[in-house]
């Protein structure tokens, strides 16, 4: 259902640089890259994270509301992606904590240009 959803940028190398490290973590790299836009995946097949300059060339701005959230596979690795991603330069929107009791586990970040991340556990 989902193909892909893309987070614009001012700085297409910066962010590519701290998505392609940030994402190594689950097993995700860069699958297709064109000049304006960086598609980050495990395949073509599966959804993809996006990073683009925005076509209307207007600088790029965070989406209040707007989200993305990555599933981990349990809660340490929610915690791993967090401290991750801060070294790397994101800010804290939310430490890792249960959030829903007994069902929803997350984390939240601001990346390099302030687009918010989720890390989260479902179980």
């Amino acid at each position: 259902m989902l193909s892909y959803i893309t987070l614009g940028t001012n700085n297409l190398a910066k962010a590519v640089a701290f998505y392609t490290e940030l994402l190594q973590e689950l097993s995700a790299t860069p699958l297709i890259k064109m000049d304006r836009l960086v598609l980050f995946g495990k395949s073509k097949s599966e959804p993809m994270l996006g990073l683009c300059i925005p076509f209307n060339k207007k600088d790029a701005t965070p989406g209040n509301g707007v989200m993305v959230s990555l599933g981990q596979r349990d809660k340490s690795k929610v915690d791993e992606m967090y401290a991750k991603a801060i070294a790397l330069g994101a800010t804290c929107e939310g430490a890792p904590g249960q959030r829903i009791p007994d069902m929803f586990y997350g984390a939240y970040v601001r990346d390099l240009d302030g687009n918010k991340l989720c890390f989260c556990h479902f179980g």
